[in-house]
């Protein structure tokens, strides 16, 4: 009876799992969806505890000490999860999300040494051996590599590590760590050399595999370990026969998988490119010639031009986040609009530092969704909008992405922004993006930059907005 209510409860907490992923296909209805999510993994650890109503009586003294543990897990995870949800600024919400891609691979390795260490090399079947091995080794790479990818997005780490014939010892290590778990399967785990080899080896290549990656391509590598604990955990509930497990996991596994492979396209990069090049190692930039030269605006100045046009449209970027100036934004949109002003906001997909950034950052602030659109449905827009207005955002409006075959990112899309009657940019100073290429637009005739951090510089655009009422 109680595995039945096991399977049922598994049962309806995938369907909370995959209507709740639906609802978030949607900005309307994402909050709907996490909550519906939410419930369905509620479910899923309640039901879970059912597991004791069949336990033989001589087992129970060490299945009480296991539920104690896993209640004060659960609670010590709750509590640190509920602080930290609550504390943490949307500037580092990329860390946190990378925490705990991270946090969910490492749970699907432990899940694996678990499996292994409790059946033994003969009890278990060869398959479900090969399958708990893979998964170990799956969500270790996620675990370790998710550090990684923490400590370079908070700037702990230096954005890229290398050295010479770091592609051949990885490839190495991750060769040794599949044949140290070959070994674990044949030989059981009578003794703890291989298992601990075969973790030891496989955390290790987690971390040589992120640490020569650019901070660039930090969006693509989150949605990737992100694909890995999903598949990790899908492969640990078929080894477990949960499944629940196996059902979210391959929701989670597919989902990252499928964003994973749209960040990159949006970069015009395979997922290869992003894991293996050396993107963003060399500051030089392409080769095309450089014409023009910047010019700079006073930030009241802008602001009034911006008052008086007929449409504008706002480009946030990572400098908006880190200003922390997303409320004094939309402030700032709102005095355009009462002004008649027509005001879109114009998203790029690997804007920030991971999926859909800039829309938990304007959400935030409370900027209505219709207002905030894709690339691919606000690009043709630009030629006729009045002003355009980038905060923080570079490599992702470098014109060079079109016309300088030589540029590191020549053929990814781009926002269209030189297109604009006007461009206003503003920016602490005229460094280059995460890509070290010399940015195109800074030196055209029709943009000037408004430098300043971009709270300050909109706090006056409010300010010389107001002073026209006055």
């Amino acid at each position: 009876m109680a595995s039945l209510l096991v399977a049922l409860g598994g049962f309806v907490a995938v369907l909370l799992f995959i209507f709740g992923l639906k609802r978030m296909s949607s900005p309307v209805t994402a909050t709907h969806g996490i909550i519906v999510a939410g419930w369905g993994m509620v479910l899923a650890v309640a039901v879970s505890f059912l597991y004791l109503v069949d336990v033989q009586p001589e087992a129970m003294p060490l299945r009480t000490t296991n539920v104690v543990l896993a209640l004060l897990a659960l609670a010590i995870g709750g509590i640190w999860a509920w602080r930290g949800g609550k504390k943490v600024p949307v500037t580092d919400m990329p860390q946190m999300v990378a925490l705990y891609n991270g946090m969910g691979g490492g749970s699907a390795a432990a899940l694996a040494a678990v499996v292994l260490f409790e059946h033994g090399g003969e009890q278990a079947s060869l398959l479900h051996q090969i399958v708990t091995v893979l998964g170990a080794l799956i969500g270790s790479i996620s675990l370790s590599g998710s550090i990684i990818a923490w400590a370079k997005l908070d700037g702990r780490m230096n954005s890229a590590f290398r050295f010479g014939g770091q592609r051949v010892f990885n490839g190495l290590v991750f060769i040794a760590a599949v044949v140290v778990g070959g070994l674990t399967v044949a030989y059981g785990t009578d003794s703890l050399t291989w298992p601990l080899l075969f973790f030891v080896l496989a955390l290790a290549f987690g971390v040589l595999m992120t640490l020569p990656i650019g901070g660039a391509d930090m969006p693509v590598v989150i949605s990737l370990y992100n694909a890995f604990t999903g598949l990790a955990v899908a492969l640990e509930g078929f080894a477990l026969e949960n499944p629940a497990l196996m059902i979210a996991g391959m929701v989670v596994g597919s989902a990252g998988t499928l964003l994973t492979f749209l960040m990159a396209k949006a970069m015009n990069r395979s997922l290869a490119n992003v894991l293996f090049s050396n993107f963003g190692e060399s500051a030089a930039g392409g080769d095309q010639k450089i014409e023009g030269s910047i010019t700079s605006v006073d930030a009241g100045d802008a602001g009034v031009t911006m008052r008086y046009a007929s449409s504008v449209i706002i480009v946030p970027g990572y400098g908006l986040a880190v200003a922390q100036a997303q409320a004094k934004l939309y402030e700032f949109v709102k005095l355009l609009q009462a002004a008649g002003v027509d005001v879109k906001f114009a998203i790029h997909p690997v804007a920030g530092r991971m999926p859909g950034h800039m829309n938990v950052l304007l959400a935030e602030a409370g900027v209505p969704y219709d207002l905030i659109y894709d690339m691919d449905d606000i690009n043709d827009s630009f030629a006729s909008t009045d002003v355009a207005l980038v905060i923080g955002a570079n490599d992702v409006v470098n014109p060079a992405a079109r016309t300088d075959k030589s540029s590191p990112i020549y053929g990814m899309p781009i926002l269209n922004v030189d297109q604009a009657h006007q461009v206003f940019v503003i920016k602490r100073g005229q460094g280059k993006g995460y890509a070290g290429v010399e940015n195109l637009l800074f030196y055209q005739d029709n943009c000037d930059m408004v430098y300043g951090d971009a709270l300050a510089v909109l706090n006056s655009m409010v300010q010389s907005v107001k002073a026209l009422g006055e």
